[in-house]
């Protein structure tokens, strides 16, 4: 499914026929040129029954498949093919308005169908050349035929020209925007994940209190003389002491953290625990190296997706470009949290470290950087700072900086 909305194309085919008919009824009233006045009228109102087709269509689903939308490029450039067919061919002034839907189609659909488009369009704009009904614009006009040639030339490079521009500029803002939205989706899991674990916490801590009567209950029960002497009411409350157990073992299963930072990580972590988590996530054999100043002291902070997100595309970038290790120093000042992540690799190039953090960025030819991108995205979002430079040895190093009323330290 595309990004174009059919109420859109239905708004620019009513600003269409709006300036065609308003064209036809001027040049045949006002300046007053013969054309084949009801003929293209006809022409007209087909394109009107069409947008009245397209409101019916609209009610039904307001976005559209690419087939559809193609379709419907498609006619918008044959009808004002035939218009300039009626009406002087492409010496016709507004004739460049063929570029239109090819412009469409090059920013929203897929490139096959913006090539079948370019070419129908070429194909159209060649055939006006030969095949039209001239205008009468008095004896003293006169096209030289090198003129024509140079129109004719000049509609169909720009065609090609903006068809290709088009394209690829729409196709990069596509990749970033789904890459966001990727991003975003994903951190939407992760605090749906949360929010699970949270209740599920929740629900066993306040489940067990019943439970634990139950037991007591059914202790008691099974203490009574009375009760014990029939085996079929003994085999009953047998099997609901059994059927609670289970209850209980979920419970417990429940309880668990995942991430075995106990109920706690839910509210509260420490930033050494989320570097951790994201280093034994995506290492293998590489070493973690962790220095925390002070040394005897590291607070809480309040726990965000944004934060766990963010430290996990850098500290992933990290390890793939090291070689040996990845050293992560965390400093803690009165007002400022300061994150250094370095690698043992060979550092930024001069070429990209001033461009790291903007899209198509990389350090590897065949990355795109939507990750460093997306990540110093979601910092600066939250009022972080985020920096990259080398060291003295040539290693790459990302310095992120957290004022402390970010992290509600």
């Amino acid at each position: 499914m595309n990004t174009i909305l059919l109420g859109n194309l239905i708004k620019i085919r009513w600003i269409a026929i709006f300036g065609q008919v308003l064209a036809v009824l001027f040049v045949s009233f006002i300046i007053k040129i013969q054309i084949p006045f009801f003929e293209t009228l006809s022409i007209i109102l087909l394109s009107v029954a069409v947008n009245f087709y397209s409101y019916y269509e609209e009610r039904k689903n307001k976005s559209i498949s690419n087939s559809k939308a193609f379709s419907y490029l498609l006619f918008d450039t044959l009808q004002l093919g035939f218009l300039l067919f009626l009406t002087g061919g492409i010496i016709n002034p507004f004739s460049i308005l063929i570029l239109a839907p090819v412009i469409t189609s090059a920013s929203y659909l897929p490139a096959l169908m913006t090539v079948i488009l370019s070419t129908i369009s070429i194909l159209i704009i060649i055939l006006l050349n030969f095949y039209f009904i001239p205008l009468d614009l008095g004896p003293k006009f006169y096209l030289p035929e090198i003129y024509s040639f140079g129109l004719i030339s000049a509609l169909i490079i720009t065609v090609i020209f903006i068809a290709i521009y088009a394209y690829l500029f729409a196709s990069s803002s596509r990749q970033i925007s789904n890459a966001l939205s990727i991003s975003k989706l994903q951190i939407l899991n992760q605090k749906k994940m949360t929010e699970v674990g949270s209740l599920s916490a929740a629900a066993a801590h306040e489940l067990g209190t019943p439970l634990n009567t139950i037991f007591l209950v059914l202790n008691d029960l099974l203490k009574e003389k009375k009760l014990i002497e029939d085996q079929n009411i003994v085999k009953d409350i047998m099997l609901l002491k059994s059927q609670a157990e289970r209850c209980r073992e979920i419970l417990q299963r429940f309880s668990k953290n995942p991430l075995n930072l106990k109920d706690k990580f839910l509210d509260k972590v420490k930033i050494s625990d989320l570097i951790k988590i994201n280093f034994d996530k995506f290492n293998k054999d590489k070493k973690l190296i962790l220095e925390i100043t002070p040394s005897d002291y590291e607070p809480e902070i309040i726990y965000k997706d944004e934060i766990m997100y963010a430290l996990g595309n850098i500290i992933q970038n990290a390890i793939f470009y090291s070689v040996s290790k990845t050293k992560v120093e965390l400093n803690y000042q009165k007002s400022i949290v300061t994150i250094f992540i370095t690698d043992d690799g060979s550092g930024f190039s001069k070429d990209i470290i001033d461009k790291l953090g903007e899209p198509y960025v990389s350090k590897n030819k065949n990355g795109m950087g939507l990750g460093i991108f997306i990540a110093k995205n979601l910092i600066e979002n939250m009022g972080g700072n985020i920096n990259f430079y080398n060291s003295k040895d040539n290693n790459a190093i990302v310095e992120i900086i957290f004022d402390n009323s970010i992290l509600n330290i």
